[in-house]
């Protein structure tokens, strides 16, 4: 599970940058094996959610393609019910969706869908910014590759968001304001809160986060959930014109794959898991296993900075590496570290020891591209100057966007989402990404309301993943307010689905291996391809034998032979 206090857990729009996956000819679709301990058999057709009385006219749309403002892409937009079990209330979302056409039209096998990550990747945005050159040849020469913005992410409207707009803010008093600031001293927060203080501010500000959320949102915060994200995938292949789905998840999108087979196993005709994370985790080991993957990351960065950054290493050993990090921590919990006017922390007064966790933790994603800067950076950091560290951690707003397929989709539901909450489809909220990061995560996965849960768990954190863990228990305060989802830790129940293919990379960061062999051991027939390497996910990131067995099972339905390892 990705932090809150991490923001993303998000593949690069292109790929050689930042942001914050095999066809198997199988000899046959059918059902893996038989029922057994911790899952259940096929529901009965009569049980399909698809069925539900008033869900025709979603299901009855035709998507209607126009330009898109990128050249070279074509866009439109996909309504789907705000709630699911009251499909017909006039309540709904409108959601952007955006393709690359096929390279060879004459062969094309149909639409390939992806989620680039998050949750609060937009996908509209990451296609029109390249993301169709991360699949390989094969799969852009068979395949439209198909992108949309999930539930209240990107331009979708309504769009979370959990800031006041200008008019808001400008009407907010001071009383306000000095109500918001943080009780610890001097606002430093710790990354391991000990004191009665500490944590007394920790929970004050996680609440406040909550209660902002509530306020800006609170309309449909309790419909963006990965399951409701699941259902609007299969409004989306029907419009889409598709019998059956063929897609690719990274990440975050591997929650919403699992979630989609569990729903609809039967309607999978391929699906790749790049990234994986394990439905069977609670909140706690969750934490545990990611916190966990980014301090053995940072250790793989100490050891392996001479080969990957070379001259630009901030020390010149692992160990002094590994002190020089620590060093940074111990003195930004003490007083934040000093940057420039002109960078985005000069307001806060420096960065303090989350941000540089931060920045350091989101370095971790792909070491080809940031383990350099990030060298340089901590050099400066620790001789006084931590404004290249802070740059690595900024991230730019979202333009506004104007989408030219906003017009009628012909399926007689209320084109401008049903009401008034939520921003329009061009201006979509610059905090969107963090907000949808918080909102699908506090709703998919239970959180304990006793504040004693998350102290408790802070000594079992320290002794797994040290500042990492500490800091990601506290990150999780944010969710002990939150609306509850359905949804519980539970393992994969798709029987009917055909073999999933699941992809670990042995050092992802973010989404630790062990969850990717978990994970492709609960789907029936599921099947792993294991990358040894680091950073996080592997297709896409120029293994050209990862791309190969992904595009093999893709377009051919190419089984990947167990123990396959690239």
């Amino acid at each position: 599970m990705n932090h809150p206090v991490r923001r993303s857990v998000l593949r690069p729009a292109l790929v050689t940058a930042l942001a914050l996956a095999c066809s198997v000819t199988l000899t046959s679709c059918t059902a893996g094996p038989a029922a057994g301990p911790g899952r259940a058999t096929t529901a009965p057709a009569s049980a399909d959610p698809a069925s539900r009385p008033g869900l025709k006219p979603f299901y009855g749309q035709r998507l209607r393609w126009t330009d898109c403002d990128t050249e070279g892409y074509a866009c439109a937009r996909l309504t789907v019910p705000r709630d699911y079990d009251d499909p017909g209330n006039g309540e709904t979302f409108v959601l952007p969706v955006a393709r690359a056409e096929a390279g060879k039209p004459d062969r094309r096998v149909g639409s390939l869908v992806y989620n680039p990550g998050g949750p609060g990747a937009a996908g509209v945005r990451s296609l029109e910014e390249g993301m169709d050159e991360a699949f390989g040849r094969a799969a852009r020469d068979r395949f439209d590759i198909v992108a949309f913005d999930p539930r209240g992410v990107g331009a979708s409207v309504p769009a979370l968001t959990c800031t006041a707009s200008d008019d808001e803010a400008e009407g907010e008093g001071e009383e306000e304001e000095e109500a918001a600031e943080p009780p610890a001293s001097e606002g430093v927060a710790p990354l391991h809160p000990r004191t009665e203080e500490e944590r007394t501010a920790a929970d004050e500000g996680a609440r406040a986060a909550a209660e902002d959320c509530e306020r800006h949102s609170g309309g449909f915060l309790r419909h963006v959930g990965t399951q409701d994200a699941a259902r609007d995938l299969d409004v989306l292949r029907a419009a889409l014109g598709e019998r059956e789905l063929t897609y690719l998840g990274w990440s975050y999108g591997t929650s919403l794959g699992t979630a989609y087979a569990e729903l609809f196993p039967r309607r999978v005709r391929a699906m790749v898991l790049d990234g994986a994370i394990d439905p069977s985790l609670d909140w706690s080991e969750r934490v545990l296993s990611q916190s966990a993957g980014f301090r053995r990351s940072v250790d793989d960065y100490a050891d392996h900075c001479a080969e990957v950054a070379g001259d630009s290493c901030p020390a010149d050993s692992p160990d002094a590496i590994r002190a020089l990090i620590e060093r940074l921590y111990a003195r930004a919990e003490r007083e934040p570290l000093p940057v420039s006017e002109d960078s985005s922390y000069a307001e806060y007064g420096g960065m303090d020891a989350t941000a540089v966790l931060d920045a350091v933790s989101m370095a971790m994603y792909t070491p080809e591209d940031q383990w350099e800067p990030l060298s340089r950076a901590l050099a400066a950091a620790d001789a006084g100057d931590a404004t290249e560290l802070g740059a690595l951690d900024e991230e730019e707003p979202a333009p506004a966007e104007e989408d030219p397929a906003a017009e009628d989709t012909g399926d007689g539901t209320d084109e401008d989402g049903g009401d008034d909450d939520g921003p329009a489809a061009d201006e979509p909220p610059v905090d969107n990404e963090g907000a949808a990061l918080t909102a699908v995560n506090c709703l998919d996965v239970p959180h304990p309301r006793d504040l004693d849960a998350y102290w408790d768990a802070l000594p079992r954190a320290e002794r797994a993943a040290g500042v990492y863990g500490t800091a990601g228990v506290t990150a999780e305060l944010t969710c002990r307010g939150w609306p509850s989802g359905a949804r519980t830790p539970h393992r994969v129940d798709a029987d009917g689905v055909v073999p999933v293919l699941v992809v670990g990379t042995t050092g992802d960061p973010s989404t630790p291996y062990e969850e990717a062999v978990s994970l492709a051991d609960q789907f029936p027939g599921g099947m792993l391809l294991t990358y040894e390497g680091m950073g996080h996910t592997a297709y896409g990131r120029g293994d050209a034998c990862v791309t190969e067995q992904v595009d093999a099972y893709l377009v051919g339905l190419k089984p990947v032979r167990p123990g396959a390892t690239c």
